[in-house]
């Protein structure tokens, strides 16, 4: 849930990340459109085609479950998803492979390169999710030493959290180092005695989560919010110095916690004044974090494929999605 530079792109569970090049497309309109919950579904790919890209984490695929399900049987629309990294994401929407992100976390300078200097891409409103990005040790870690949410002493736990991996010093694990992060700068401007260490994708993190819970392991990790593993394991945040305004807008220099994101949806110049009624029901796309992390969990846990986790959310909530759409 992260400059992308790096930016929260966390990924895995079944999200292979790719550069632009190796693009991977899933064309999700093979299946038979049926009824929906508003009634009689339109033909798949009638209406046109919506290139949709896929960040590496369940909450991004949440997101782009439900949407491209409306897109689909509602208005008839073919989708095709394309797997890639944040910043290859917007690449596509300059070379026309992507028309879409449903969910974009800051990225400030990527908005100033493909929004205000190429004029390539375009701000299409909220999702209505919060995210929070920062740094989390287990709940019994906390309970065990009461003091370990305060950064100023995490040098004096680093021996806790050595492994194999992180050269003598403390671990820091993180995801995807395409996700947005700030963490090896951070390390190195507060002077803690730690190594960042990359676990790969956002389910590596998600399971060393779960086995620091459950196996009583030290644990100090970037995870991120809105995210269904906080309803079955309890991590706690620890305290960085406190988000001031610009206090990130060096990458190098950054001694601060992340900024609070209001994350957004980021579409192509071309498919906003040619999109029709897929960029009306884009634009319009609103939820919270629950109704994200119901979607995400069902696809995380419960084994449904996102299109029938997508369905599920749909036929439960009418009154939410009828609203989005293009009247």
């Amino acid at each position: 849930m992260k400059k992308l530079r790096l930016i929260a792109g966390v990924l895995a569970l079944g999200l292979g990340v790719a550069a632009c090049g190796g693009a991977k497309v899933e064309d999700d309109s093979a299946a038979a459109p049926s009824a929906s919950a508003a009634g009689s579904a339109a033909a798949p790919g009638s209406a046109g085609t919506v290139k949709m890209a896929i960040n590496g984490w369940v909450g991004y695929e949440a997101d782009a479950a439900v949407v491209s399900y409306l897109l689909e049987h509602e208005l008839g629309y073919k989708v095709e998803k394309v797997t890639l990294a944040e910043e290859p994401s917007w690449q596509g929407m300059e070379s026309g492979d992507v028309d879409v992100i449903m969910e974009n976390w800051g990225h400030p300078d990527l908005k100033k390169k493909y929004i205000e200097e190429k004029q390539v891409a375009v701000e299409a409103g909220s999702t209505g999710n919060k995210g929070v990005i920062g740094w989390y040790v287990p709940e019994w870690m906390v309970e065990k030493y009461p003091d370990i949410t305060d950064w100023k002493n995490l040098n004096k736990y680093a021996d806790l959290f050595k492994t194999s991996e992180s050269d003598g010093k403390g671990q820091m694990l993180d995801g995807d180092p395409s996700f947005v992060t700030n963490d090896e700068a951070l390390v190195k401007n507060l002077k803690l005695d730690y190594k960042v260490v990359y676990a790969g994708s956002e389910a590596a993190l998600i399971k060393a989560a779960k086995q620091a819970t459950d196996q009583k392991k030290p644990l100090l990790m970037y995870f991120y919010e809105p995210q269904w593993l906080f309803n079955q394991v309890k991590l706690v945040k620890v305290n960085l110095p406190a988000y001031t305004e610009g206090c990130d807008s060096d990458p190098k220099k950054v001694a601060c916690d992340y900024p609070p994101y209001d994350l957004d949806k980021i579409v192509s110049k071309k498919f906003a004044d040619t999109g029709g009624k897929a960029y009306e029901l884009i634009k319009a796309f609103q939820w919270t974090n629950d109704d994200q992390n119901a979607v995400a969990d069902d696809i995380t846990n419960n084994g449904m494929s996102p299109e029938d986790a997508a369905k599920k959310w749909v036929e439960a909530n009418p009154t939410k999605w009828q609203a989005w759409m293009p009247k």
